[in-house]
């Protein structure tokens, strides 16, 4: 049987497939291309922000346990404000959603380590500072490409 660490790595890293091929169509297709390339890079990146803000949703709802240091008030929040992030991330103009987008990534990263890092297993913590700064990074060299253009 896979253990949970190397299941989550694997998923974690498969994940960031859309992101390195959406970047390099953004990097490598005709202008009209690009721009098609942009709004399915933006939208993925919004989907995989909604998964990230749904982690705290059952860590919350876990009300009677209280085995985390964090009130489940405070992660029903937090799960909230990164959903509305993605959520106008996709209402903006692109380019307020391609500065948007990497500041929740990082934002999320915050609450893992500062609010939660207590609770997750280091090879978590580890796996998502490498999944956020592909994918922050992703977002950023996207943004740079749509401010030259």
């Amino acid at each position: 049987m896979i253990s949970v660490s190397r299941l989550a790595s694997i998923v974690g890293l498969a994940g960031l497939i859309p992101f390195l091929f959406g970047l390099g169509m953004v990097l490598m297709s005709s202008a009209e291309m690009q721009s098609t390339a942009i709004q399915w890079f933006c939208v993925y990146s919004a989907g995989i922000l909604v998964f990230l803000a749904g982690v705290y949703w059952p860590l919350g709802m876990q009300l009677e346990r209280r085995n985390y240091p964090v009130s489940p008030v405070t992660l029903l929040i937090l799960s909230q404000v990164f959903f509305g992030c993605a959520a106008v991330g996709l209402l903006l103009p692109t380019a307020g959603t391609l500065i948007l987008y990497p500041l929740a990534y990082l934002g999320v990263l915050y609450v893992d380590y500062a609010l939660l890092s207590e609770y997750w297993p280091n090879w978590y913590l580890r796996l998502r500072v490498a999944l956020t700064t592909v994918a922050a990074g992703c977002q950023l060299i996207t943004l740079g490409v749509l401010m030259v253009e």
